[in-house]
């Protein structure tokens, strides 16, 4: 194993101080572990806080999203481990306006768990939390049970899209509601073509041969549909496009964004031949591709592959989308 380090045990740790060190400006912790992070100005007033959090491993999610128009804060755990539910905790009184907190998380056992306990724990101090779990990975469960599924790089535009509702004064209903609305909106497929290797441990978490390649394997290396032969990036971008759209009610004349995520080790350059063919299948079938986003935006260390997200939009989706944010990764003016 080869990895830019010092010790295996203290690589959160120093990753935060090197990240709260890099971007003062916008995220302050908490807490003395660093565990628990907000933008600089939270609470808002006036403001629903939005809250998320998961295991390390995959930046920029979930802690890359925290600034003005996406998140308030956002609690962090060890690397593929959920935070606990006390830094959670943390995370929602502190980004607390009194007009209640939003929790945005994947749909993971541990995250799932200890959010609902931290929810709990906050509406025993008065304070109102909702929460939306994100289930945009069609490989993890067949149509019919999309609430089983798995949350991935889509968690990018509910994010985005929740962030610049609540941006606007919205009550925590309406800003949940369009959390709800762009989770059922967002379908996403990947592909890995080799596993990643996790620090405090120093070998692969999984094994993929030379010459194959994992259709809808998961951000942690969870199993995907089949294994097949590494094929072309155009016929690689097909099987995802042709899935994600079997899955979801999109059709011609319809306007959609674009979302191609690399999983850590994959060059741009790959991403935008895949985009490339991924614009030309959506067109061919009339789909207007009304914004794209290509690079990193939930990685797996330093794991091979990259995931198509699309999102299908109506007028209401598509001018939150256009609302500008920044954050410590990103921004738009």
């Amino acid at each position: 194993m080869k990895k830019i380090m010092n010790n295996p045990e203290n690589v959160v740790d120093e990753m935060l101080e090197g990240l709260l060190l890099a971007h003062s400006n916008k995220l302050k912790s908490i807490r003395k572990d660093n565990r628990s992070l907000i933008r600089v100005d939270a609470p808002v007033k006036d403001k629903v806080g939005i809250v998320t959090g998961g295991g390390s491993g995959h930046l920029p999610l979930f802690l890359g999203y925290v600034g003005k128009g996406m998140l308030d804060g956002v609690a962090v755990g060890d690397i593929f481990q959920s935070p606990s539910s006390q830094q959670m905790l943390d995370v929602i009184r502190a980004v607390n306006s009194g007009k209640g907190v939003l929790n945005l998380f994947g749909n993971y056992g541990g995250d799932v768990m200890n959010f609902d306990m931290a929810s709990e724990l906050a509406d025993m101090e008065g304070i109102q939390v909702e929460s939306v779990v994100s289930t945009d990975d069609v490989a993890s469960m067949p149509k019919g049970q999309e609430e089983k599924r798995r949350g991935v790089a889509g968690m990018f535009y509910m994010y985005k899209l929740a962030g610049a509702k609540a941006e606007t004064g919205a009550s925590l209903e309406e800003v949940k509601r369009i959390a709800e609305k762009a989770n059922k909106s967002i379908r996403t497929m990947g592909v890995a073509l080799s596993p990643c290797t996790l620090p405090a441990v120093g070998r692969p978490t999984f094994h993929i041969e030379e010459g194959k390649m994992e259709i809808g394997m998961g951000i942690h290396g969870e199993p995907g549909v089949k294994t097949g032969e590494l094929e072309s990036a155009d016929s690689i971008a097909e099987t995802l496009v042709n899935s994600i759209l079997a899955d979801m009610p999109v059709s011609a004349g319809n306007d959609v964004s674009v979302l191609i995520n690399g999983l850590g080790a994959t060059p741009l350059e790959e991403l935008y031949i895949v985009y490339r063919k991924v614009h030309k299948l959506l067109e061919e079938k009339g789909i207007h591709v009304y914004s794209r986003y290509i690079g990193e935006f939930a990685t797996s260390l330093e794991m091979v592959g990259l995931s198509v997200s699309i999102l299908k939009l109506d007028d209401e989706l598509q001018e939150l989308l256009d609302a500008p944010f920044d954050t410590p990764f990103f921004s738009q003016n």
